[in-house]
């Protein structure tokens, strides 16, 4: 059953863990959709799928920058690329993202819901295009939209994955102020739209497993050195690289579990509230009044 049937579905060193053991477990070319890869944590994961003979979907807002990494990919690469764009600010937009996709594609692999913001220290309490706190929307509710709208791709192939780049930032939920109309913060609205990622990767992981689909959550590293970190003016403790290769592992390696949080290549805990089943239950309510309210 799917969450959002009424309606029409990477923020983000593996010892041992080359690029050679990501090509031999691609015996052939899968179809994986990285969101948020024209840039930082995503791209370099998209770069190391498509050079390992897979075909990847690159998601992002800015079309020019987009098709130019497409072109980059195509041109040498063992695997190939294909360009979306969508803002995930906008859910009309990521409906029509998951339109397209079906419309190319018969089957998907691998999501690898990795789309993310963090405007670190903004005092200013920001508004996505439907009118919700934007990381909550951009971090959260948009990866929990699109990837029920996918799931009819996912569900063709036994053994799909759904990978969700969440952090081990985690500000527990408030449900009378979830927009965080009082007492804003950036440092909070992040942490609690990345908690609410891994609220529904349990959830998730629970509803599919009879279909053979696994969900796992990670923080991949600690301010990689992303242009987002950069412009922040913060010092970088981490490579995208790092990230890249705790990604790489839950999209390949096998017995990773399900449902399970990831520490970059550890498994891990997340905060106690995730593992709390009535706190994701009423999560999942409010993100479908959310979800059905947009646009109204």
């Amino acid at each position: 059953m799917k969450w959002l049937s009424s309606t029409i579905i990477v923020f983000s060193v593996l010892v041992g863990f080359s690029m050679s053991s990501v090509a031999e477990n691609n015996v052939q070319s899968r179809n994986i959709l990285v969101t948020g890869s024209t840039s930082g944590l995503g791209r370099e994961v998209a770069r190391s799928l498509v050079d390992a003979g897979d075909h990847v979907i690159i998601h992002g807002r800015n079309k020019e920058r987009g098709e130019a990494l497409v072109a980059q990919l195509n041109a040498k690469r063992a695997g190939s690329a294909r360009f979306f764009a969508a803002d995930f600010s906008s859910l009309s937009q990521v409906h029509s993202l998951a339109e397209s996709i079906a419309k190319h594609y018969d089957h998907l692999d691998v999501l690898v819901n990795n789309a993310g913001i963090v405007r670190i220290n903004d005092p200013e309490r920001r508004l996505s295009q439907d009118g919700y706190e934007l990381h909550f929307q951009v971090n959260y509710l948009s990866g929990f939209l699109l990837t029920d709208l996918l799931l009819p791709l996912l569900e063709k192939n036994k053994g799909s994955r759904i990978v969700n780049v969440s952090s081990l930032a985690a500000a527990p939920l408030d449900f009378s102020n979830l927009m965080l109309e009082n007492g804003y913060s950036s440092n909070r609205a992040y942490a609690q739209s990345k908690l609410a990622q891994v609220m529904y990767t349990i959830d998730m992981s629970k509803m599919l497993s009879e279909k053979g689909i696994t969900v796992n959550a990670l923080h991949p590293e600690t301010y990689m050195n992303t242009s987002m970190i950069l412009s922040a003016g913060l010092e970088p403790r981490s490579s995208v690289k790092d990230g890249r290769d705790a990604v790489l592992q839950l999209v390949n390696k096998d017995g990773v579990g399900n449902g399970e949080f990831y520490n970059v290549l550890n498994l891990s805990k997340g905060n106690a509230q995730a593992y709390d089943a009535k706190v994701r239950a009423k999560l999942r309510d409010v993100s479908l009044q959310l979800i059905a309210s947009a646009g109204k």
